[in-house]
């Protein structure tokens, strides 16, 4: 039997961008200069970002900043408590990957549509809702990409819901050399660049939520360093080709703070299906805490990226 809120559509929701857009997220997120192709619009070969949609699911169609708090409270699950969005934070996030963007939403209908997939209660620590979101075009339904999200409201457990099943784990491999490290000094500006995609949830900006929630101050967002990481990843062992990453994911284990330098390290496993490679991957603290675990992504690995030509 389904547990409660399973199988919930909300009502679809339109996502639209430009160009604009796509130069802030890639700049956003630390694309290179040598990848001209994510950072300038009149590159022969310009394209997005691949992991671009997850920013929909935040920006919609809006051209301005956003009330994240309000966008949050719109629709209610039925059979599960009301969560207060203002104690949200990322449990984990994978991204499926069909096809391409075009450069601009211009002249087309695109939706984010979204349904629950499950609501687990963790007891004391809080609630686990899981859904998926299609982004999609409209017009003929056709599914571009396919995002996977576990948010976790913090404290806000004890409501007697199902605890949920045991998540499947991807550990980095034993006793092996990362195939690729990469490295990011963040600033206490770091957050404030990225919000500007579209994700202007007030704990990374406003150091009150910070300190309800027991983090002592602003966070940046986990999607900041997940979408770093896949960036690192591509560039690393992709050729910075979007074509060649298949599907992406990681949890966020602790929170990054402005100033944190971000290590990341990625395993090759030599486990090949249908010409895709399954890549295992961390990101780590500089001499501290894993901050984004469980990384995986699926890939057809050609070593790093070559220079970006006009």
């Amino acid at each position: 039997m389904p547990g409660p809120g399973v199988g919930f559509e909300y009502p679809p929701k339109s996502v639209s961008w430009c160009k604009r857009d796509l130069l802030l997220f890639a700049q956003s997120i630390g694309c290179k200069a040598e990848e001209l192709h994510f950072l300038y619009e009149l590159h022969p070969n310009f394209v997005p970002f691949p992991t671009y949609p997850l920013a929909l699911s935040f920006k919609l169609d809006s051209s301005d900043v956003v009330d994240f708090y309000a966008a949050q409270k719109s629709i209610a699950i039925p059979g599960v408590p009301v969560f207060d969005p203002a104690r949200v934070v990322d449990g984990q996030r994978r991204i499926e990957f069909f096809k391409q963007l075009p450069t601009s939403s211009e002249g087309k209908r695109f939706e984010s549509r979204t349904k629950v997939v499950g609501v687990y209660d963790k007891g004391r620590p809080g609630s686990v809702v899981e859904t998926q979101t299609d982004i999609v075009d409209a017009t003929n339904n056709e599914v571009y990409s396919r995002i996977h999200t576990s948010s976790f409201y913090v404290n806000q457990g004890n409501w007697g819901g199902p605890k949920g099943p045991a998540t499947q784990n991807f550990p980095p491999p034993k006793d092996k050399k990362p195939d690729a490290v990469f490295e990011n000094q963040t600033t206490p500006e770091t957050p404030l660049l990225y919000r500007l995609n579209g994700d202007y949830n007030p704990l990374h900006a406003d150091p009150e939520p910070g300190k309800k929630m027991g983090f002592g101050g602003v966070i940046i967002h986990g999607l900041y360093s997940w979408n770093w990481a896949c960036h690192g990843l591509l560039q690393h062992l992709g050729g910075s080709d979007p074509a060649n990453i298949k599907e992406y994911q990681a949890r966020f284990a602790s929170p990054i703070r402005g100033g944190d330098k971000l290590v990341a390290s990625a395993w090759k496993t030599g486990e090949i299906k249908d010409g895709w490679e399954e890549i295992r991957f961390q990101v780590q603290i500089e001499g501290g805490k894993v901050v984004l675990s469980n990384g995986r992504a699926l890939m057809k690995c050609v070593g790093p990226a070559p220079h970006s030509k006009l």
